[in-house]
């Protein structure tokens, strides 16, 4: 590392220090979003692997995460391959992979053999449990690995299928490190207090089955009516929503004034809803908003830009929920359908991280006065564990969007009137005031990285002439991109097809799979494409002197 020293917080010594003494294979840390769990995660990894036969494994929930996961990395010299197939071979100078969940339950053999006797990252291990295909992939393809470390910031499911590799007492989830939002609040210098101003109104819609309703946020509803009202309020068409993003936008331009990248997130219902919020932010503010869904392959690309960026809002349906790490997210924007506490509570978790230095961060997610939401938000400094025995209650536990009687036409918005605002006393404080008051400042502990042994793999592999090269994601990446681009160009030159060009440029640089290749092999392919390109070019030119 650049920097041998390492700033740990109490929390994470105290965690690092109960993981080293345990001689168990797992050990499961539950952490609040934001307190730093993937610094500790990687500590552990990088004070384990130099005594372990094997390699680093991380498996996350989702494609981007993977990058995120990768470039934390390799601040602690730990290289991490994230486009890695089965069937490949891990390159010389790399540590191990990151994957997804998805990835090792379609294809637990081959994580089998790549994890044997290393070190394995589950990061919000709770995952695992979504499909039963993805639990026993976990569980097969990572049962031979020395070392287990499973994360999880909401460890609770909706349901009751069992997490690998988790201990249960009486069929309640025990983690062996547990450090909830309230005491890292209590910590200072952890998180952001979180402000949840709620918003009442009236609705009308017409029902399922042809009738019209109306009620407001006060009234005693059933769960499927109460699922109605708040797609009611909800709906582009009403009035409800465009008003609760004026209060929202406003707030996040206060905080703007001292926190001046300051970002703000609204979370939709589905893409159309998210195209349609965008829109509304155009129209009304002037705020050019990226849409991030799944299925956008640039999805990835946007994230990072605006985590890096200034711009004033990002809209999702799903793709920040858990896990992103954006900093200077302050405002969110509740604006989904569904009910759940663990997707409430990653929601939540966007923006809570907070920026070391820049005073007191108050936080604010906007939600809708559905008595759901409300508990929820009242309750966001309990601990919760996963329970195989916990049974959904009405109205608790439960995604709207599932309600099969939820899904038929004649459901209609009529009208969604803002009202009751019950909360808007929390911006009573000015902001201006509260940015510069003094920050509660956490005793940090400092872990000399420097000392440690050298790590198996790369160190060898990166010396000498190696030691000028960046062996992070980011320069593997780059010189990937190179030799991409390069074998296009010299497919449009010699007229050869693409199998013929990669074949040759392999040949002459020693490589067997780009996908296996070092950083000094990639860099040694790249000098060679870049070499015959030149001899292609000089040969056009000789051919066609009217072109030089």
């Amino acid at each position: 590392m650049s920097n041998s020293k390492l700033h740990l917080r109490q929390w994470q010594r105290a965690a690092l220090d109960k993981f080293q003494a345990t001689n168990e294979t797992d050990f499961l840390t539950v952490a609040t979003p934001g307190a730093g769990k993937t610094t500790f995660a990687l500590v552990a990894a990088r004070l384990t692997l130099p005594n372990l036969p094997g390699r680093l494994v991380v498996v996350c929930p989702t494609s981007h995460l993977k990058q995120q996961w990768a470039s934390a990395a390799s601040r602690f010299d730990l290289q991490l391959v994230t486009n890695w197939s089965p069937g490949d071979r891990v390159p010389d100078d790399a540590h191990g992979v990151v994957t997804t969940y998805q990835q090792v339950g379609s294809s637990p053999a081959p994580f089998f053999q790549l994890s044997q006797g290393g070190f394995v990252i589950l990061d919000e291990i709770h995952h695992a449990g979504e499909e039963r295909s993805w639990g026993d992939g976990v569980r097969s393809a990572f049962d031979a690995s020395s070392r287990r470390l499973a994360l999880s910031g909401t460890p609770f499911r909706s349901d009751t299928n069992s997490i690998p590799f988790v201990r249960y007492e009486y069929d309640v989830a025990q983690p062996d490190f547990d450090y909830g939002y309230g005491p890292a609040l209590s910590d200072g210098s952890v998180v952001r207090p979180v402000y949840f101003p709620r918003f009442g109104g009236q609705m009308e819609w017409t029902s399922n089955d042809g009738s019209d309703m109306a009620a407001s946020f006060d009234d005693a509803l059933a769960r499927t009516q109460s699922n109605q009202r708040l797609r009611a309020a909800l709906s582009l068409e009403g009035e409800w929503l465009p008003a609760v993003l004026g209060h929202a936008h406003e707030r996040l331009a206060t905080i703007r004034k001292n926190h001046k990248d300051a970002g703000g997130l609204v979370i939709t219902m589905d893409q159309d809803h998210a195209r349609g919020v965008s829109r509304l932010l155009k129209e009304q503010y002037k705020v050019n908003a990226d849409v991030v869904t799944s299925d956008d392959p640039k999805a990835s690309e946007k994230i990072t830009k605006f985590s890096e960026g200034r711009s004033p809002w990002i809209v999702a349906v799903k793709m920040i929920s858990e896990g992103v790490d954006i900093p200077r997210l302050r405002v969110g924007v509740y604006a989904t359908t569904t009910t759940t506490e663990l997707f409430f509570r990653q929601a939540v978790g966007r923006v809570v991280r907070h920026i070391p230095g820049a005073g007191l961060q108050r936080a604010y997610m906007f939600i809708p006065d559905d008595y759901r939401l409300r508990k929820f938000g009242a309750e966001i400094g309990d601990s919760r564990k996963h329970s195989l025995t916990k049974k959904t209650r009405d109205g608790d536990e439960l995604d709207s969007r599932s309600d099969p009687t939820d899904q038929m036409s004649l459901f209609a918005v009529k009208s969604a009137t803002l009202g009751g605002n019950s909360d808007l006393d929390v911006f009573a404080e000015d902001e201006s005031v509260s940015a510069n008051l003094e920050e509660a400042v956490q005793e940090e502990l400092v872990l000399d990285l420097g000392a440690l042994p050298s790590l198996n793999g790369s160190d060898n592999q990166m010396s000498g002439t190696a030691g000028a090269l960046s062996a992070s994601h980011d320069e593997r990446a780059r010189l990937r991109r190179i030799n991409k681009d390069l074998t296009t160009e010299l497919v449009q030159l010699t007229g050869r097809t693409p199998q013929v060009v990669n074949g040759e440029l392999n040949r002459l640089s020693g490589v067997k799979k780009v996908s296996e290749a070092t950083i000094l092999q990639l860099n040694k392919r790249s000098r060679v494409g870049e070499e015959w390109l030149r001899r292609e070019h000089r040969r056009a030119r000789f051919r066609n002197p009217s072109t030089s």
